[in-house]
Order: structure tokens, then sequence, then C-alpha cells
């Protein structure tokens, strides 16, 4: 049998914005490849992504509790599928390329530590000495130079388009002070144009992210017994929909008013963050992707009254569950697992599997591989590696 033509297996056209990202028209990767016979660039960006060992990790890895609290609390990788589910509605009701914002949205998270926020902040802290460490700057470094997966390259090679929005997601980098250095050394290699907004669909990646987080640690906060419905009463924008359903439900079985609340701030948001873009747009009146980049304001974005309702979620989770004393304790421990690691590693690297040992003698390049190493621990992993190491360990439940 003879091999079908390309043009019968190319990826079928979507009507796209003529401001949209163009996989056709991407800026390629820092190491040349033939195109794909099947897919689009952004389309193999997406799936190099969740085959990729780092995402796979996300699955234990906490994103306000530990996993070992419960089978039901939103882990890395929960919370990511749900941002890269809002990132794709955003992209199809704008126009945009959906498989772009959902690419960036997948990978928006793959630089985060074991056990949180805490461990990035334990772990910024124990590499002051030598660049510190930043999230997002490791995401870039995993897929640019840990992941080993390719016989052709170190990292991932995903596409400009790609990596602009993981670098740039949340807007400009230049200029900003104490820029990492893995972000700095790449852009030398690929310059990213680190002074300009990112695409619309990273920019629909990064407010994917907000409304995700006000939903699922309201979720999780309930779940957990951290606050009752009555006490987001104290939100009006909550108060609002809690009187919504029920009105709607008189009498309906709290679990079920739960997961009602959630659909219906997710629905809110996604809704006045449409209608809001799309006013953006038609007054910026963009012919194309740089005329995007070249804006001073995000053109995806929220009314100012739903950003002032997303301000208000989060002013009240911060105290009510991000600082409450339960999480606090077991933040308190987790931070304690880390540090041990780390300094355990700094004074033994041959502690290290083979693989993961730094390849110089000098201390910073010393801190960095561990550093790595330590990053890519899953909650778990990094709890059984200290009980290997170390003669007690903190009980994290």
């Amino acid at each position: 049998m003879s091999e079908p033509d390309r043009d019968d297996l190319s990826p079928p056209l979507r009507r796209l914005a003529p401001f949209a990202s163009d996989w056709r028209e991407s800026r390629g990767r820092l190491v040349a490849e033939p195109a794909s016979r099947t897919r689009g660039e952004f389309q193999r960006d997406r799936d190099r992504i969740i085959h990729s060992t780092a995402f796979r990790r996300l699955a234990h890895k906490t994103q306000v509790f530990v996993p070992l609290q419960g089978d039901h609390f939103r882990t890395r990788l929960t919370h990511s599928i749900e941002v890269a589910q809002i990132a794709r509605a955003l992209a199809r009701g704008l126009s945009l390329d959906d498989d772009l914002a959902e690419a960036v949205a997948l990978a928006h998270d793959l630089g985060h530590t074991p056990f949180g926020h805490s461990g990035e902040d334990a772990l910024a802290e124990l590499m002051a000495p030598w660049g510190g460490f930043d999230h997002n700057a490791h995401a870039l470094r995993i897929v640019t130079r840990l992941e080993r997966r390719y016989a052709d390259f170190d990292g991932l090679n995903l596409s400009w388009e790609t990596l602009e929005g993981l670098v740039k997601h949340n807007g400009p980098l230049s200029g900003a002070p104490g820029l990492p250095a893995d972000i700095c050394d790449y852009d030398a290699r690929h310059p990213l144009d680190l002074a300009s907004y990112a695409g619309g669909e990273a920019q629909a990646a990064a407010l994917a992210d907000d409304i995700a987080y006000d939903a699922h640690d309201i979720d999780d906060g309930l779940r957990a017994g951290l606050f009752r419905l009555d006490d987001l009463r104290a939100v009006d924008f909550l108060r609002d929909l809690i009187d919504e359903i029920e009105v709607w439900r008189p009498g309906l079985e709290r679990v079920r008013v739960i997961h009602e609340l959630g659909r219906r701030v997710i629905t809110r948001f996604v809704e006045d963050a449409l209608a809001e873009s799309r006013r953006r747009l038609a007054a910026a009146a963009p012919r194309s992707v740089a005329a995007i980049r070249a804006l001073d304001a995000p053109v995806v974005a929220f009314s100012p009254a739903m950003r002032a309702a997303d301000a208000a979620i989060k002013a009240f989770l911060y105290p009510n569950m991000y600082r409450h004393p339960r999480v606090m304790r077991v933040r308190a421990r987790a931070d304690d697992v880390l540090r041990d690691l780390f300094r355990r590693f700094m004074q033994r690297p041959q502690d290290l599997p083979e693989e993961w040992r730094p390849t110089d003698d000098g201390e910073p390049g010393r801190a960095r591989a561990v550093a790595d190493y330590v990053a890519g621990m899953t909650d778990r992993y990094a709890l059984a590696e200290h009980r290997r190491l170390f003669d007690t360990t903190p009980d994290l439940t």
C-alpha cells in the first residue's frame, strides 16, 4: 500500500481570528525539527508536555494540602487540568488557538516544588546565595534542559510561542528586578521578547489559572472544614451566588450547594472575561498576534467589577485557608523536610542519585543540582528520601 499524501493527514484548519497565534507561522524551535505529518506545532507541544516526567510528577505534588490528608483535594496535576479546560474555553470563545492555550496551561506549574508554595518559599530561601529559586524559571529549565527524553536535544524543544507563554503568561519581564538567570540565559540563545506581553493564548491561560484557583480553593477549603458556607457570605460576590442557589433550589443538600457554587463561580468569571476581552479587542482592533504583543495592557482580562470580586475572594482565602493554623502547622513541618534534604545533599552530594550529581565541584553548581533534584520530588518521594536519610521524619497528616 502506498504511503498517504501529507495533505490527507494534515490537521484540519480552524477559523481563527487574525490576532490568533498560527502554528504554521511559528517562530520555530531552538533545535530545528521536521514538521509532523499529523499535528500542528502547538499540538506537538501539548503532547510533549503531557508525556513528560515532570508533568506526571504533578499528580503527587501539593496544591494547598498535602495529598496524605485526603484523596479528594487538588494536586498540581488536577489544578493544571482544570486550568487547561478553562483556558481552552476562553481561547475558543475569543477565536484564539486553543491548542496553544492548553499547552501553556498544562506547563505553567511544571516548575513547582513538593509541598506547594511552602516548598518554593523554603527552596528560594535556601538558594538565595546562589541566585534563588523561582518556579517559572524552573519550569523553563525543565522544558529546555532537565527532561532527557529525546536523542537530539535536552528538554522538550518546545515552540517559541509555548515558551513565550510559559515565561510571560503573567506579563512582560524586561526590567523586572532580579530576573532569574535561567530566563536570561535562555533569552540570550533564543530571544523571547521579554519586554512585550505574550500572545492572547498565554493571557487566556493566566486568567484561567486565577479562575481555577478561586473555584477549587473554595471547594477544598469547605471540604477540609477550614471555613463554612456561611463564612463565604463575607464576600459579596459569593454571597449573591449562594442566595441565587437557595432561591433556585431551596433546601438543597450542602454538598450539592458547594458544587453548584463552584460551577457558578467559574461560569461568571469566564463569561465576564469573554465579554471584557471582546470589548478590549474591539477597541484595540489588532490585526495580528504581533499587534497584541505591542499593546501596553493585556487584551484577555476581567472587567473592573470582576477584578474586585477576584481580589475579594483571594483576600478571604488568604487568612482563612492559606494561612489557616492547621495549614501553617503542616507547612512548617514540610519546610523542615526540604531544608533537611537540601542541606544533606549539599554536604554529601554522593547521596544524590548518580544522574543528579553535580558535574562540577563549585558550590553554585552543586547548589543548582541539589535544587533541581529536590524541586523535582513529589511530596511522598521527599518524605521517603527523608526517612531514608534521617532517623525521624515529621508527620504531615
